[in-house]
């Protein structure tokens, strides 16, 4: 601690005395007071280039206190089931009709719940679950015992509690721990005394130098938060221990093929579906993605039901709007996705339920290398050690996009 930094009397170290008010004194009296201004100047930084960082920036971000971050994950119950062998239909007194079913997974399903048996003909039926065993389920209902029009399929509804009833069977989530690393991110820029002082044909000069960085570091971070894999790393040189960080697109939970040479407009009412339902998601998405599925997405034809809607500029990203009665999706093309072979792909992610863990704000740390006597230089590194982590990993899809054998990829 410098000498110039006293305690105030509410015994905290913040008042600097007998000394101007520098950068270095005013981070080492408020470390975080600094921060947020250069956050939000990494944001200004070419968005465009790397949405995914830049949403994460503005969204969500909670403070790390280790390199390695343990986070939960919940779900949500699955709403039915498939039947196995429906056993015999007999009549109760008070005129229903009672039946044993033995089903794949009987534990999504308790006594007191309510279910709707699919039927092939659009006439679904009901019935009330009076008991359950480990495969199988006791129903009561208005049910016609026409198997063979039965589609397979039985739904979880609500409850049913009689005029007495106090309890009724238990249910309780419980969030799944992961683990993921955060991945320290450096960027040193350097330039010789001599080169700052020599006449440049145009302005060039450190600041543009620190701008061409940061654009290049992001857009390493966003390459790593989307495709990187998880891993730690002993470098024999450094003799140290290196963490890479996993990207969402191994973390997302759904995911559906989408064949672009033919793509209309019902393919992408299907995609949306599956993005926003399902899960507990927000009705508003965004969807990152190559030129391949771009392009494709331009020659598709709006219709009635899926409309697309004028730009809209959100998180300082210029983006398509998609309108669907499932929600709307925002669109953007990334060239990460091009970058890494990927152009025909995409991810729909919700920026409500992507957590950034950050370990190390970014920064940038001016190097004095003249006064360690090692270079005559003007130097500064910037750093940041973070990872992204998806809440809800059905909230986010990825979509393959799939060509015929015939038509060239991208």
């Amino acid at each position: 601690m410098s000498k110039n930094i006293t305690t105030g009397i509410a015994g905290n170290q913040n008042i600097v005395s007998g000394a101007p008010l520098t950068t270095q004194l005013a981070t080492e009296a408020s470390p975080t007071l600094m921060g947020a201004s250069i956050d939000r100047a990494v944001t200004r930084v070419r968005p465009m280039a790397t949405p995914l960082d830049q949403i994460s920036r503005l969204g969500h971000v909670r403070n790390a206190d280790a390199l390695e971050v343990d986070y939960y994950s919940a779900d949500i119950r699955a709403d039915s089931t498939t039947t196995v062998a429906w056993g015999t239909f007999s009549d109760t007194d008070d005129g229903m009709q009672t039946s044993t079913v033995k089903v794949n997974d009987s534990s999504l399903f308790e006594p007191s719940e309510c279910v709707m048996i699919e039927c092939a003909d659009g006439n679904n039926e009901s019935a009330y679950v009076s008991d359950k065993d480990d495969t199988s389920l006791t129903l009561i209902g208005p049910m016609s015992g026409d198997t063979a029009n039965y589609t397979g399929k039985i739904v979880r509804m609500g409850r049913a509690a009689t005029q007495l009833d106090v309890q009724t069977p238990q249910y309780s989530v419980l969030p799944r721990k992961r683990t993921n690393f955060c991945q320290i991110f450096k960027m040193q820029i350097e330039q010789s005394i001599v080169m700052k002082l020599s006449h440049k044909e145009i302005g060039w000069d450190f600041t543009d130098q620190q701008e061409a960085a940061v654009y290049d570091m992001r857009l390493g971070m966003e390459k790593q938060f989307l495709f990187g894999h998880r891993m730690k790393v002993y470098d024999p040189r450094k003799q140290e221990t290196v963490t890479v960080t996993e990207g969402i697109w191994h973390q997302a939970g759904k995911e559906v093929e989408l064949q672009l040479d033919s793509l209309k407009a019902a393919d992408m009412v299907d995609v949306m579906r599956t993005a926003f339902t399902g899960n507990s998601g927000s009705r508003r998405k965004v969807l990152i993605a190559g030129s391949g599925l771009i392009a494709a997405l331009n020659k598709m034809e709006s219709t009635k039901m899926l409309s697309a809607l004028d730009q809209e500029t959100v998180w300082g990203i210029d983006f398509n709007v998609i309108q669907s009665k499932f929600g709307r999706l925002y669109v953007v093309f990334s060239e990460v996705f091009d970058a890494m072979g990927r152009p025909d792909d995409g991810i729909i992610v919700d920026p409500e339920y992507i957590q950034k863990h950050v370990f190390i704000p970014f920064r940038a740390d001016r190097l004095d290398l003249r006064g360690s006597g090692q270079r005559n230089t003007e130097a500064m590194v910037l750093t940041e050690a973070s990872c992204l982590t998806l809440r809800y990993p059905n909230a986010h899809t990825r979509i393959l996009g799939q060509r015929s054998a015939s038509l060239p990829k991208g």
